[in-house]
């Protein structure tokens, strides 16, 4: 997703998976051709995109969420929804989130179709008394659910230091990546399907099990969280216990995962560059590349 105010661009990903051969730092250079549909979302007529970082298909199929900062990079003082419903076309088909949402960062839409968002409060100048929690939303925007405290940034079982992504496990377990920055939380924080605070793992660091800036979340159909441990460039796979199983170092530094119904993983790299992470340089910040698991 383009961050390009004037118009949204969709890349259509063609992936050729190749099987996972167990090597952690085996090199994936299959090819990933797209296409680029430009104008393709319809906002309504005044609006224009701001920063993008949450997408996440609805579970028809077809029709896929999106969470945008409300035109720029920030909804604070902003009477805008920033979550969106698209159909196939580009269409909006409902929205909600206004004075609800700070900084959209990470999205998941669970098995009953209800919308979580990670609120985090972004760089710029931020009023207090907002941010730093996950929510979840029914389909139609009502608020069911808070983890966290509005507004403050701790690091206790019931709070959070802007949090990155949530996803919740087939058995009702949520999962959150807490928090954004490289030298933050630095951890995973587990509870249950009511929200009660389970347990939690991670500590700053490169070591296993260590993070700087757990960045998104995904899980396969063994149930092994995927997690994108940005500034280590690298995945992390744990069970849902918080042991390792592996560490990935080929898909750059990531910040969006995705794996699908046939266990393709997407890895969406934001930031490798020939400064900072050129083993991971030839995957753009518009690029996901696919691998068979």
């Amino acid at each position: 997703m383009s961050r390009d105010k004037t118009c949204t661009k969709i890349l259509l990903v063609a992936v050729f998976a190749t099987a996972f051969t167990g090597a952690s730092h085996a090199q994936n250079h299959a090819p990933n051709p797209y296409d680029t549909i430009d104008d393709w979302a319809k906002l309504p007529p005044g609006r224009v995109w701001g920063a993008t970082s949450a997408i996440y298909p609805a579970n028809n199929g077809k029709n896929i969420w999106i969470a945008e900062r409300c035109g720029t990079n920030l909804c604070v003082g902003s009477d805008l929804d920033p979550v969106m419903l698209f159909d196939t076309d580009g269409n909006v088909l409902k929205s909600f989130g206004s004075g609800k949402i700070t900084w959209p960062h990470g999205i998941f839409v669970d098995a009953d179709d209800n919308v979580w968002i990670a609120d985090a409060v972004g760089y710029a100048p931020v009023p207090e008394g907002v941010g730093h929690t996950v929510m979840k939303f029914s389909p139609n925007g009502e608020l069911l659910m808070t983890l966290g405290k509005e507004g403050v940034a701790g690091d206790d079982d019931d709070e959070f230091n802007k949090p990155s992504d949530v996803l919740v496990a087939p058995n009702g377990d949520i999962f959150v990546a807490d928090g954004h920055d490289a030298g933050g939380n630095n951890r995973i924080v587990k509870f249950d399907n009511d929200g009660n605070y389970l347990m939690q793992w991670g500590e700053t660091g490169g070591d296993h099990g260590q993070f700087r800036d757990p960045h998104a979340l995904a899980m396969d159909s063994q149930g092994r969280l995927f997690v994108g441990d940005r500034a280590n460039s690298r995945l992390q796979i744990f069970t849902q216990d918080g042991e390792h199983i592996a560490t990935w170092t080929q898909f750059g530094r990531p910040s969006g995962l995705f794996i699908d119904a046939n266990d393709i993983l997407y890895s969406a790299d934001s930031e490798s560059n020939a400064r900072r992470n050129t083993a991971g340089s030839e995957v753009s910040a518009s690029e996901a590349r696919g691998m068979g698991l």
